[in-house]
């Protein structure tokens, strides 16, 4: 949620150093404010796009951002602390090390490609490059997916009836994972803004820009700032999934609602009730846009988007034969 909010208000540049002691002290003074003002004036987001901003305006980006980093060092801390005294007291085994050691690798990769990301927005472009975006954000749906797989693990959840259900949902899954390394891009590339109409694209189901063969090149994959390529690409691909992924939701629910243990159709159950509302959600942000993304609809579609990837995650789990040992 965080993450989503401090996206679509623009803020994450507001913080143009990584300080992981230091940065948990807010500015406290009026001219500490003006000196971290002064620092975010240099930047090209500033100088190309928020040239208007006083001080207030300031503030208010620099409070998302500065409440990510916090949020996600305090996760640090509760998480990490408490592991390394288990660790050391032996009070957990080896089969749940394995598996909380993947999470703080995750959630170490995520930080480092955060700050990697903002990097970038922080040079030529007022905005952070899409494709590190898209990486930020899908290493912590990794971290994600490494916790649900930690606690499907220690609940010991697996299909007693032993017949294989798993390979369909793999397939959802699959398409569900193109579709989030699509919805980082069309973050990153602002692609809703281009053809912020449905079901059509500005009035055409493929925008012109793609049957036009000389414009499928890798330089306006890259510059798409100056281009509508990408963001069109992105954005058809982007719908396309998420009506596949929804028929094969309902398809899959009316399929075998009646032939899954009980706890697996819990998770269908809720996958099929995600996977509509985050359809609408997205049809939504697509329809409230006036100059910008609209805050509200766009942070619940990504929000919905990852329970939607939790559920299916759960479902898997639920249906496979046995639990790995690894």
């Amino acid at each position: 949620i965080l993450g989503g909010i401090t996206r679509l208000t623009g803020s994450g540049l507001s913080i143009t150093s990584w300080d992981i002691v230091t940065g948990v002290i807010p500015p406290m003074s009026k001219a500490e404010w003006i000196e971290l003002f002064e620092i975010y004036k240099q930047t090209p987001q500033f100088k190309k796009i928020n040239s208007d901003f006083d001080l207030r305006d300031f503030k208010f980006i620099y409070f998302w951002e500065y409440l990510h980093r916090l949020w996600a060092r305090t996760l640090g801390i509760v998480f990490l602390i408490p592991f390394v005294i288990f660790l050391i007291k032996k009070q957990i085994d080896i089969f749940l090390v394995k598996r909380l050691f993947l999470v703080v690798f995750l959630t170490a990769l995520t930080a480092s490609a955060g700050w990697i990301m903002v990097q970038s927005g922080l040079v030529d472009r007022p905005w952070v490059n899409a494709y590190k975006l898209t990486l930020h954000f899908i290493l912590a749906i990794l971290t994600i997916a490494a916790m649900v797989k930690a606690i499907a693990d220690v609940y010991l959840m697996e299909n007693k009836q032993k017949k294989g259900y798993t390979g369909f949902v793999m397939i959802l899954l699959s398409f569900t994972f193109l579709q989030l390394i699509f919805a980082g891009l069309l973050s990153g590339m602002r692609a809703g803004l281009y053809f912020p109409t449905w079901p059509s694209m500005n009035g055409r189901f493929i925008p012109e820009v793609l049957l036009d063969s000389n414009n499928w090149t890798w330089h306006n994959m890259t510059n798409y700032d100056s281009f509508d390529f990408a963001p069109a690409l992105v954005q058809f691909i982007h719908r396309i999934l998420a009506y596949i992924i929804l028929v094969l939701t309902v398809y899959y629910y009316h399929k075998k609602r009646n032939r899954v243990h009980t706890r697996a159709i819990k998770w269908l159950t809720l996958s099929y009730v995600l996977v509509v509302f985050q359809v609408f959600l997205g049809i939504m942000t697509l329809l409230k846009i006036k100059t910008g993304i609209p805050l509200f609809y766009g942070t619940m579609h990504q929000l919905v988007g990852i329970l939607f990837t939790i559920s299916l995650l759960f479902l898997f789990y639920c249906l496979r034969k046995k639990i790995s040992l690894w």
